[in-house]
């Protein structure tokens, strides 16, 4: 679908839209799991709370308490614009 490259999707609206919607639920076409890529955390700018291991892999200083749009990325198919290092896939 997308990637990073795509700034038409990785702006504050954007952001602003996945958090409004975040309590909506995930659709139910959602596939796979997350494996650490840290590119959501980075939408539209460095989440302050990203941090890697020794391995290169991402996590979150706040995981307990990150917020629902965060928890939920991708949530929909057209929100999903990290495909070309998510885990996650859509049917």
């Amino acid at each position: 679908m997308g990637n990073m490259a795509d700034t038409r999707r990785n702006t504050w609206g954007a952001k602003l839209k996945r958090t409004l919607t975040s309590v909506l639920p995930v659709a139910s076409n959602r596939k796979g799991r997350c494996v650490r890529c840290g590119a959501c955390c980075k939408l539209p700018n460095v989440c302050r709370f990203l941090r890697y291991d020794e391995r290169g892999k991402s996590w979150c200083a706040c995981y307990w308490l990150r917020p629902l749009n965060c928890r939920k990325y991708p949530r929909t198919e057209s929100e999903w614009i990290t495909s070309d290092t998510c885990g996650h896939s859509f049917e």
